[in-house]
């Protein structure tokens, strides 16, 4: 599944966890949609990426309501 990342930084900016959501529709002035908000997304997008729905690596999880989204 194509998917973009959230990054959520802890204590120092540090990156401490990927959140992984579906993007929808493109990428607009710096601004990707995602599935799971009508208002939010992600800023400064990194590229999409193919990510597995069973992700199984350290320090990244899929949005639960993205991941929902996409298993119905």
């Amino acid at each position: 599944m194509f998917a973009t990342p959230e990054r959520l930084r802890g204590d120092g900016g540090r990156t401490e966890m990927l959140v992984w959501h579906k993007p929808v529709g493109r990428v607009v002035e710096e601004f990707q949609p995602i599935a799971c908000s009508d208002t939010e997304g992600i800023v400064m997008p990194w590229p999409k990426q193919d990510v597995p729905l069973n992700l199984d690596k350290a320090g990244e999880r899929w949005c639960p309501d993205c991941l929902a989204i996409v298993r119905a």
